[in-house]
């Protein structure tokens, strides 16, 4: 159904559409002197990534790689050069696993940090997200947060809060700076000094708040965070870098007027993005052809988003 009233989101907010903002880069492959650098090639296996895509249409898939820019006949090179590995990161009992989404012919050189939902880094819906990100040039780490546990669907919903209490807050949080330490050393070892990006979702667009407060722009130059739940007021102004709130009108778990308020506190060039008759998850899981077409104009705000925070003003 489109983008909320001008008097929900922010006015400037339109500007961000532009898909002009976003070119490929191609051919940027910096020196590597680390013995894993993830900005190095892999071995090559042209998405071979090793996991199984949502039943049903791509939805966008071609769209979404194609808005880069590329010329006719280019776009499946550009959408079919990801390399997707599953790593063990971390020591003892900081040890977790991760999955990686590298690309490789047009490597911009920056890194973004993504943060599942509650199900999981292994989900289908993410590792596409995930993987769509990555087509744009970006290296796109995506932690397990959850230590294999995360929540099912075929659970009992009455279930759920003694689920999400068993996820200890301040584990969820070491595993996250472990997570940004691998990635912000990968890049000091390639002698790449910029920043990095983070994503996330619902559960983990929750935690993208708390993570900017306690990193107060020391890794992160820049965010996004979609519908996310139960995040802290109080942490809002202890955040240095620019969010993009991205959420639904219909969406009980993120009220707007929690995003708004985020917003104003937050500052540095926040905004605040609803779209009408959207409810939880429509931009990584859109349930109908109407939302396909909202999660695509979602998916071109970050994109864009992302290119000005990463790569434009770095």
């Amino acid at each position: 159904m489109g983008l909320a009233s001008a008097t929900t989101i922010s006015s400037s907010s339109s500007s961000l559409l532009s898909a002009s903002l976003c070119p490929a880069r191609r051919g940027f492959l910096p020196p590597c002197h680390h013995h894993f650098c993830f900005l190095s090639t892999f071995v090559p296996n042209k998405c071979n990534l090793n996991w199984k895509r949502s039943s049903g249409k791509k939805r966008g898939e071609r769209v979404r790689c194609s808005a880069v820019g590329v010329g006719v006949g280019v776009e499946d090179e550009a959408c079919e050069l990801v390399n997707g590995v599953e790593l063990s990161i971390g020591e003892g009992d900081d040890n977790i696993q991760a999955y990686l989404f590298k690309a490789v012919k047009n490597n911009n050189g920056a890194g973004v940090l993504l943060l599942s939902d509650i199900f999981g880094f292994q989900d289908s819906a993410t590792r596409d997200f995930a993987y769509q990100v990555a087509c744009h040039g970006y290296n796109v780490l995506v932690p397990d947060l959850f230590r294999g546990d995360p929540w099912e669907k075929g659970r009992p919903k009455p279930m759920f809060e003694q689920w999400l209490a068993s996820q200890d807050p301040q584990r969820v949080a070491n595993d996250i700076a472990t997570s940004t330490k691998w990635m912000v050393d990968e890049f000091r070892a390639a002698g790449i000094s910029k920043k990095l990006g983070i994503i996330g979702f619902c559960f983990g667009g929750g935690r993208v708040i708390d993570v900017l407060a306690t990193d107060q722009g020391a890794c992160f130059s820049t965010a996004v965070s979609f519908y996310g739940t139960r995040m802290d007021p109080t942490a809002a102004s202890k955040i240095k870098v620019p969010v993009l709130f991205i959420s639904g009108d219909d969406d009980p778990l993120c009220p707007i007027g929690v995003l708004s308020k985020f917003e104003k506190i937050i500052g540095n060039g926040s905004r605040v993005v609803i779209f009408k008759g959207r409810g939880h998850a429509f931009a990584h899981r859109p349930g109908s052809t109407e939302e396909d077409a909202d999660a695509e104009q979602a998916f071109t705000l970050m994109r864009n988003w992302l290119h000005d925070g990463l790569l434009v003003n770095s």
